[in-house]
């Protein structure tokens, strides 16, 4: 059996690609504000960052889904994160330097994403990405979210890649169940917001990277799927 190559690097956003959380946590603290509460800490934030306004909502106001008050403070906190999408974002250390390597290796890279496209178009162009992008699939793309297959699905029927010479990249359980779902190799990024209590063991990924440049270093060596013979 021959080994297949990857073609195709898929990455979550928030946590993943680039450093959300400032803005995200920014956006959760004029909230209390608002409601003349003291502001919380990044780090008690940064962790819901990946579960978008449900969890930061939760961990700032002590609000879910359901709740009388959810859905005001739902469109509220879009409204103020819209205002300052990227201010204080930015890529993670190393994600530039691992997009030009993938780039210059002749492989493609893509956004797959639960942030909707209200957010997710304007926050790739203002990063610089939006054209280097071979796809971007925001979580109103399809019908469904991760973890869900559809949006990977998606992103490859559009970048024309087979599952097997595709990986999906991701900080969190959805991720790795999405990929899994779809067919791709899943990587585990564990700079991302997972949280100290995080037992990513248990996830069922390919592999973990601590960085984002580790992950060239996988592809180049023990990434590969055993081909059809």
């Amino acid at each position: 059996m021959r080994p297949t190559p990857i073609d195709l690097v898929l990455f979550d956003l928030d946590g993943t690609l680039a450093d959300t959380a400032p803005d995200l946590a920014a956006a959760a603290n004029l909230q209390r504000a608002e409601r003349r509460l003291e502001p919380l800490p990044i780090d008690q934030l940064r962790p819901m960052a990946s579960h978008g306004a449900r969890g930061l909502i939760g961990r700032a106001l002590g609000l879910a889904p359901g709740d009388a008050d959810y859905e005001i403070a739902r469109i509220e906190f879009l409204d103020y994160y819209e205002r300052r999408l990227c201010v204080e974002t930015k890529l993670f250390t190393g994600m530039a330097e691992t997009l030009d390597r993938l780039e210059a290796e002749g492989r493609r890279w893509g956004v797959v994403t639960n942030k909707a496209s209200r957010f997710t178009g304007p926050l790739m162009e203002r990063l610089g990405l939006d054209r280097r992008a071979a796809c971007v699939v925001s979580g109103d793309t399809t019908p469904h979210a991760k973890p869900h297959p559809a949006p990977i699905q998606h992103a490859l029927k559009s970048c024309a890649v087979e599952c097997e010479r595709a990986v999906y990249v991701g900080d969190d359980l959805r991720d790795v169940q999405a990929g899994r779902a779809a067919g791709v190799a899943t990587v585990i990024a564990a700079y991302g917001y997972l949280g100290a209590d995080a037992d990513i063991a248990s996830w069922g990924g390919d592999h973990v990277i601590d960085t984002p440049t580790q992950l060239l270093t996988w592809i180049g060596g023990q990434n590969v799927f055993p081909a059809a013979t």
